[in-house]
């Protein structure tokens, strides 16, 4: 038995999920990503080891390593390898509340995408290489900031749901978890710290995620509270 804990979203997605094989994504030592149907569509779940990002489409384990050759869902409960992936904790992955932002340090990357607009979003969907590309991240940035601050982005948002197709099932899951204002933890850290002692600790560590991946969501997160204090949302 593998014990883990889970965003609730993700515990009630398995629990809807038909029996069956389910097609394994990625493989690797410190995660397995996997594709789930739900609603007639592929949903991308993660089980994660102890050094992976835990990422809010993901089950969080404490395994040091994962080596998985199979998977499927029997009676509402996800097997690898015939092992039964059980929910024992529940993990809120809901970006923090903050209205209205404050005034912070935090500043766009000079060199990374200047601009996050409804026509912008077809050049920065699947932008970049690997299971996060570049551009999904610095929009998932951007898209978490204004949830954090309460502001709808309508546009923006069909924009991203009409170019998912574009990239990598984990990517798209993950701006999808983006426009529901789910995140990493490092994320929610950052937004805690905005305009506190803490911000620059808060932001090198979210930075320090994955190769590009937190650095891009700081870039898209900085780009969004500048457009939110020109907008005048911001304090």
């Amino acid at each position: 038995m593998i014990g883990v804990s889970a965003p609730v979203r993700v515990r009630d997605l398995l629990r809807r999920a038909a029996d069956g094989p389910v097609r394994v994504v990625h493989r690797g030592s410190a995660a397995v990503y996997l594709a789930v149907h739900d609603d007639g569509r592929e949903t991308c779940v993660g089980v994660l080891g102890a050094d992976a990002v835990p990422v809010p489409c993901g089950l969080r384990s404490r395994l040091p390593s994962l080596a998985v050759g199979t998977a499927a869902v029997h009676g509402e409960v996800l097997h690898l390898d015939d092992e039964p992936v059980v929910v024992r904790r529940l993990v809120d992955t809901r970006v923090p509340a903050r209205s209205p932002l404050p005034r912070t340090g935090l500043r766009p990357t000079p060199g990374l995408p200047a601009e996050v607009t409804p026509d912008a979003v077809a050049g920065l969907v699947g932008r970049g290489e690997g299971l996060t590309p570049l551009g999904d991240d610095v929009l998932c940035g951007w898209l978490a900031l204004h949830r954090a601050a309460g502001v709808a982005t309508p546009e923006v948002d069909a924009a991203v749901l009409a170019h998912l197709h574009r990239t990598t099932l984990l990517s798209a899951e993950l701006l999808r978890c983006a426009l529901r204002g789910e995140v990493v933890p490092q994320f929610a850290a950052l937004v805690t710290a905005l305009g506190t002692a803490a911000e620059p600790a808060a932001r090198a560590a979210l930075t320090a995620v994955g190769h590009t991946s937190g650095a891009a969501m700081v870039h898209g997160a900085a780009l969004a509270l500048s457009a939110l204090h020109t907008e005048g949302v911001a304090a």
